[in-house]
């Protein structure tokens, strides 16, 4: 679903802040929300999300705000109604850790870009 701006801001280059959307959800057990950036802020108006994707866990009952960031060079005007993010509803496993030894791998412990020689 999109997410919407309650409330007209500013942001200004360089510069990442919340934006309010007035809406709160609640997840059962077992799915989290995912908060995406919107292809088209992107590309056009250099407008992401820092920490994209963002996840609300099914505990969290508070207001769902975007953290917003310009990354372009002028300021830019968000105004109430705007689509500023997507949110992804998924479905995830929980798990129980175990401690032991890893078993090995072709690629192993080789790193950033390792995979693609």
């Amino acid at each position: 679903m999109d997410l919407r701006a309650l409330e007209d801001s500013v942001l200004e280059p360089g510069v990442a802040r919340t934006v309010r959307t007035g809406i709160a959800i609640e997840l059962p057990p077992g799915y989290e929300a995912q908060v995406r950036p919107r292809s088209g802020l992107a590309l056009h108006h250099s407008i992401t999300l820092p920490n994209a994707p963002a996840t609300i866990d099914p505990g969290y009952r508070g207001e769902i705000k975007v953290i917003l960031l310009n990354l372009g060079r002028q300021a830019y005007q968000v105004h109430r109604g705007d689509k500023i993010a997507q949110l992804v509803i998924a479905r995830y496993e929980q798990v129980e850790w175990e401690e032991g030894d890893l078993n090995s791998t072709e690629r192993g412990a080789g790193g950033f870009g390792s995979s693609g020689r």
